[in-house]
């Protein structure tokens, strides 16, 4: 898949990656990187930004208003993405599925609502973007959830991995998929982070092969949590879903230091 040759918003303003992840001694393992990537992360290194400061609780939650202004948006991520046309087919015929053990149970209904943490105790904001390349689908939702609650959500994420590394799942239509759980690397932002990509592997009633990508990020900061969905059949790139949190966790640093001042 090419890609344009323009450099992407989101790549020129957030910090590289690649150094972040090598000073947190990981990497992200067998996945396929866009021709944009290496380029513009060699051209962010070479001007890197400070280390992301991380938002300190106050203990009052952002109203509504600067919740939206700490969303990530197609104008950050740039060319080919753009604001959603709507849900895809798959959401319904390959999420909507069902299989014997809780916590894997637990994890695809997370995928399908795409809210780890439950309804939002607060003020919240959502941006929804469609890829229109890949048709890859990204959700981005700042809100403001117990961070006691977040964490141990958190927590329940980092066990699936081991407890749900691989296992089958039946949809509504019958169709069965081969699931597999692997952690994603994060940039060390926020309080507490952890993400997943989950794959889902399976065919249609038609007996077409299906391939479906899903990263699910989340990460706590201060008060507010940051929870990133990036899904497709086709190419989903673990890069954008990295430096969307890294890019999401600096605004949201911003305008938490703003307090309560009007936007």
């Amino acid at each position: 898949m090419t890609r344009p040759p323009a450099t992407r918003a989101l790549l020129a303003s957030a910090l590289s990656v690649t150094a972040l992840l090598a000073t947190a001694g990981c990497s992200v393992q067998d996945e396929p990187r866009p021709r944009w990537f290496s380029a513009s992360a060699s051209a962010s290194a070479s001007g890197a930004s400070p280390a992301v400061e991380q938002p300190a609780g106050s203990g009052a939650a952002l109203t509504e208003a600067q919740a939206r202004a700490a969303l990530v948006t197609e104008a950050d991520l740039g060319e080919p993405w753009g604001p959603t046309r709507g849900a895809r087919t798959w959401r319904d015929g390959l999420l909507k599925a069902s299989t014997e053990d809780r916590e894997c149970q637990r994890l695809l209904d997370a995928l399908y609502t795409e809210e780890p943490f439950g309804a939002p105790k607060g003020p919240q904001a959502t941006s929804a973007l469609d890829d229109g390349d890949t048709d890859a689908q990204l959700r981005y939702r700042v809100a403001a959830h117990p961070p006691a609650d977040v964490d141990r959500t958190l927590d329940w994420m980092r066990s699936l991995p081991g407890r749900c590394g691989q296992f089958t799942a039946a949809t509504t239509r019958g169709g069965i998929q081969g699931v597999e759980v692997r952690d994603l690397p994060l940039p060390p932002v926020g309080d507490a982070r952890q993400a997943l990509r989950v794959t889902l592997a399976g065919e249609t009633e038609e007996g077409e092969l299906t391939y479906l990508t899903m990263d699910l990020a989340a990460v706590r900061a201060g008060e507010e949590t940051i929870t990133l969905t990036n899904a497709g059949l086709d190419e989903v790139y673990a890069e954008v879903t990295q430096q969307a949190v890294e890019l999401g966790a600096r605004r949201l640093s911003e305008i938490r230091k703003q307090g309560r001042a009007q936007i």
